[in-house]
């Protein structure tokens, strides 16, 4: 156990419980005893005051001031009959003179002769605690005193009889402490031990039986833990097999091209082989694109909408789309009011429109239409609509839209097969569901996209 040099802190969660109950217990401990102390010599000194004053009443009964025989004569001094007899004392005044007193008593005033009640006074080393009673006519005065040292020493053995036990019990508390601190304690160190002898590509939950209410946070914050690096080394097993897997068939093919523009004399195959590296290297482009981009929708969910104007973001990226080549041949319309204000990622809504017109422009033959359309369709939601004037699809086939790398037969577009993965992630992390049907207009597939509207007003 480790202690830092700003004080006494234990870096062990034992150790911390066991200073802090333990500090808790003792000063308790002596707080109570303190108390005790003084509640008992409070009662003590009432009780004593209470016999002093009744043995100076029955004094003041049995002399009297008609009593004759306290009156002449020598002084003399009460026999001692117990062996606790030393610690009290009584004199008997009158006159101003001793007549009668105890053994022990001194021959000087155990208190004041004119003042009745409770007196302290010292006489010699002593201190007394002294009832002064004086009789009906005050020429006769009863004084009874009692050593303080004989109420210390009383109320000493009374605490004596209570403290001994409890401090002979102590330890054994302290031991007791300490077990019960270890037993709960143990879910924990049995814990540490589960985490501690997994393999690294063990992510099964941990389970503990009988686990206290206290740690069952911690188990299932462990176990959202170990899902979620699972996930995370999923999404990064998939990304390294769709890298290897897609790059290797254009990097294949731009090797081929490269070796056969160093080896053709020919200058038009030179340059035919040439084109074709460069369209197998923005081919590879692409794919990259779309995979980092995958890679990095994995771990977005739920993600809070912001206010967009989605008429605004889906004319930039038609207008970005329009200066490539595979938009020089399409007709790319755009049906849509001025504005439109729904609740969006604008970065992921511009990505899944990218997705959704380009794919439509790859799958069409040259010279056809491509429509975009932005429509209200219930109070609250806006449509986005992206037809294509394509070959269409299977319901079979539109089943299987948004598994990677899946493309239909024959079709002899460019393409990965990743587009539909994309769309499908940011669908899921916008909570904005697509989808897919036949185009009754144009022939081709009619993509929807459901979307929360900011406000009712739609300006035309």
């Amino acid at each position: 156990m480790k202690w830092s040099r700003r004080g006494l802190r234990a870096e062990s969660l034992q150790g911390q419980l066991l200073v802090w109950v333990l500090t808790a217990v003792t000063l308790l401990w002596a707080t109570a005893t303190f108390f005790a102390w003084r509640d008992a010599r409070y009662q003590t000194d009432e009780l004593l005051d209470g016999h002093l004053a009744q043995a100076a009443a029955m004094w003041v009964v049995h002399f009297g001031d008609d009593d004759e025989v306290h009156l002449h004569g020598e002084l003399r001094v009460a026999p001692t009959l117990h062996r606790f007899a030393p610690r009290m004392a009584f004199q008997l005044w009158h006159d101003g003179l001793l007549v009668l007193r105890s053994a022990n008593a001194p021959t000087s005033p155990l208190g004041p002769l004119t003042q009745e009640g409770f007196a302290d006074t010292q006489i010699e080393t002593q201190h007394w605690r002294v009832f002064v009673a004086h009789s009906k006519g005050h020429e006769t005065v009863i004084m009874v005193g009692e050593l303080r040292d004989a109420r210390q020493e009383i109320v000493e053995t009374m605490l004596k009889g209570t403290l001994v036990p409890l401090t002979v019990v102590l330890p054994l508390l302290a031991l007791v402490i300490w077990l019960a601190v270890r037993r709960a304690l143990l879910p924990l160190r049995r814990l540490g031990l589960v985490v501690a002898g997994r393999r690294a590509d063990h992510f099964e939950p941990v389970e503990l039986k009988d686990a206290p209410i206290e740690i069952r946070p911690l188990v299932v914050a462990l176990n959202g833990l170990f899902e979620r690096i699972e996930a995370l080394l999923e999404s990064e097993r998939r990304f390294t097999a769709d890298a290897a897997h897609e790059l290797r068939t254009p990097i294949a093919a731009i090797r081929a091209q490269a070796q056969a523009a160093l080896t053709v004399q020919d200058h038009a195959l030179r340059r035919h082989a040439l084109q074709s590296t460069l369209a197998g290297c923005d081919r590879a482009t692409r794919v990259i694109q779309q995979l980092l981009t995958l890679a990095r929708l994995e771990a977005t969910v739920g993600l809070e909408g912001k206010r967009c104007d989605l008429t605004a973001l889906v004319r930039e990226e038609m207008a970005e789309l329009a200066g490539l080549e595979q938009a020089d041949e399409h007709d790319l319309q755009l049906d849509a009011p001025d504005q439109v204000w729904v609740m969006t990622q604008p970065g992921l809504m511009s990505i899944l429109v990218r997705n959704l017109t380009d794919n439509a422009l790859r799958y069409s033959p040259m010279g056809s239409v491509v429509r975009v359309v932005i429509e209200p369709i219930e109070p609250g939601f806006i449509q986005l609509v992206v037809e294509d004037s394509g070959p269409g699809m299977t319901p079979e086939q539109r089943q299987r839209l948004g598994e990677r790398f899946f493309r239909v037969t024959g079709n002899q577009a460019s393409g990965s097969g990743l587009g539909w993965s994309i769309v499908r992630r940011i669908s899921a992390a916008l909570a904005a569901p697509v989808s897919v049907e036949a185009s009754a207009d144009l022939g081709g597939l009619r993509v929807c996209v459901r979307l929360l509207a900011a406000d009712q007003r739609i300006s035309s």
